[in-house]
């Protein structure tokens, strides 16, 4: 038997560093879901209203799920070290529940990518019409508006029939130059086509998601599958410590 076990141990030990090194990569990304995550939650809380009627849970999902893959990645790190084979059974169920969570999340997106353009059609528009330039979601609308050098849904005419046009005309955040853009400007639809910007926010944004809807599609499916390499470390090195300690016996 000390022949096989001679053979067995550089295995384990190759086994070993290639489980660490992937428990570091996987901790590191723990890291930058938490920090989307908590990114999401302070940073990009107003424009979240334009998304959805309602308040959204993802950055609090991101969130909780970048903290349980950081205390795990550790946990893999521990396992890998001390080579309980109990441990190592265990970080691999938590990597196949990982896999299957985001293959779930990621075809869920692909598939009803259709409908979330029709809740962002929607929840935007409204936020246009009940323009009043003072709550969150009118901040949100202009937030949007000055970052991506759009103006209204489609274009600028959708302020006309908004609530805000008749008594201020349409925002200041659509103008092209705010040193060439008057409120009596922006209070006649004639000259105002003049001093703001042209394209709709919501062609602007969908574009942008048709546009990188593959590498986004691509990378949330490499992360998934990603998480079978850890899955088959930890059970090929477990087999192995098993294999190892009976060979000892």
């Amino acid at each position: 038997m000390a022949p096989r076990r001679m053979e067995t141990k550089p295995v384990i030990f190759c086994l070993k560093t290639l489980l660490l090194l992937y428990c570091l990569i996987f901790w590191v990304t723990g890291v930058v879901l938490l920090s989307v995550g908590l990114w999401w939650s302070f940073m990009l809380g107003p424009y979240a209203l334009l998304i959805s009627s309602s308040q959204s849970n993802a950055p609090y999902v991101l969130s909780a799920t970048g903290g349980a893959i950081v205390l795990f990645g550790l946990f893999g790190c521990f396992a890998a070290c001390r080579g309980h084979v109990w441990m190592l059974k265990l970080y691999a169920v938590f990597l196949s529940l990982v896999f299957i969570t985001e293959l779930i999340a990621g075809i869920s997106g692909f598939v009803f990518r259709h409908e979330i353009k029709g809740t962002f059609l929607t929840t935007y528009s409204e936020a246009v019409m009940r323009y009043d330039g003072r709550d969150d979601r009118s901040l949100a609308v202009d937030g949007v508006q000055r970052k991506l050098h759009c103006c209204g849904v489609y274009n600028y005419t959708s302020w006309l029939s908004s609530v805000y046009f008749p008594a201020s005309g349409i925002p200041a955040s659509c103008c092209v130059s705010f040193s060439d853009c008057s409120d009596a400007d922006l209070r006649n639809a004639t000259l105002a086509a003049r001093k703001v910007h042209k394209q709709g926010c919501y062609e602007l944004v969908m574009s942008f998601i048709d546009g990188n809807m593959g590498i986004i599609a691509g990378v949330t499916f490499a992360i998934a599958f990603s998480q079978l390499i850890g899955v088959s470390l930890a059970c090929c090195l477990s087999r192995f410590i098993n294999a190892n300690q009976y060979e000892m016996v």
